[in-house]
């Protein structure tokens, strides 16, 4: 299972966060646990995001990916 959560508003990357942002960070990182268990993924998962591009980030709006359903192994791949 691969879901992504997404803020309404628009941040290019964790490293365009600040302080003004702490709500946002908080309620995104709390959210996390109510998806997984909504899914299903009680067992655990791995969350993950991707900051530049060398990072790995293809898509410049933060966004949290919320991986599971399957054990996962590291490294990841």
């Amino acid at each position: 299972m691969h879901v992504l959560l997404i803020p309404k508003k628009p941040v290019a990357s964790l490293a365009e966060l600040t302080a003004a942002d702490t709500e946002l960070c908080g309620h995104l990182l709390q959210m996390v646990p109510v998806i997984a268990q909504q899914l299903g993924l009680a067992e655990g998962y791995r969350t993950v995001i991707n900051t530049g591009g060398h990072g790995g980030q293809t898509v410049f709006h933060l966004h949290i990916h919320i991986l599971g359903g399957r054990p996962l192994h590291w490294p990841p791949g």
